[in-house]
């Protein structure tokens, strides 16, 4: 009996609407225990992106029961799904994975190995559980942009040294560009915040220092803005 579950029979058998709707079932439950791991293992999420997680694997299952073992059916799905095209920007580096893990749970229904397909569905579940718990790899000090705007008159290679060193932040200068015709600049580090330390402090340091103007603290640092 556990070998029957742990074998491939799609790829030997033709296809019927019962196994089928079999396969389709099995997909869309692996993918809402997924989708379900994700909302608990993950700060913030979007409802489309949790749904596609329970759509995607059973959609990959029908692709492969589509087209079994023709190789003439394999092609023509290939040129068919080469028009699509995928515009939006790279993802955070967990939402891709997860989107693999959902694409490999549809790949094993689709070719009937439903054992397996549960088999690591559980363990990478429960593994992604056990890494949230532990808090692998979170860092204690959070990443963030800082975007400051001073009068000409101040210098700004050593303008808020004294107050990074104050609240023990951790900064990088990563642009410097001038605005208002010159008569303003606009610097933009990547700090290191603490836990610890009372931003609102930290900001009204800075804020006394360059004259009450523009400051922004951006929570999540971004490649755009370098």
């Amino acid at each position: 009996m556990m070998d029957s579950l742990f074998s491939t029979v799609a790829a030997s058998t033709d296809l019927t609407f019962g196994s089928a709707v079999v396969t389709i079932l099995v997909a869309i439950a692996l993918g809402a225990v997924i989708s379900f791991t994700y909302m608990k293992t993950q700060p913030a999420f979007t409802q489309g992106f949790t749904l596609t997680m329970i759509v995607l694997p059973a959609i990959i299952a029908i692709i492969i029961l589509m087209i079994g073992s023709n190789i003439a059916r394999a092609f023509s799905l290939a040129g068919a799904f080469s028009i699509i095209r995928f515009r939006s920007a790279p993802g955070d580096p967990k939402d891709i994975a997860f989107v693999l893990f959902t694409m490999a749970a549809g790949l094993a229904c689709g070719v009937g190995a439903f054992g397996y397909a549960v088999l690591f569905t559980v363990i990478l579940c429960l593994l992604m559980f056990f890494l949230k718990t532990i808090k692998f790899g979170a860092q204690k000090a959070a990443q963030k942009t800082l975007k400051v705007t001073i009068p000409e008159n101040l210098g700004y290679e050593e303008a808020f040294d004294e107050i990074f060193k104050t609240f023990n932040v951790q900064y990088d200068l990563k642009k410097v560009k001038t605005t208002e015709l010159g008569s303003l600049y606009e610097l933009v580090y990547l700090v290191s915040l603490d836990h610890l330390t009372n931003q609102k402090e930290f900001l009204d340091a800075i804020r006394c220092r360059n004259g009450n103007l523009d400051i922004s603290l951006t929570m999540t640092p971004t490649a755009a803005e370098y």
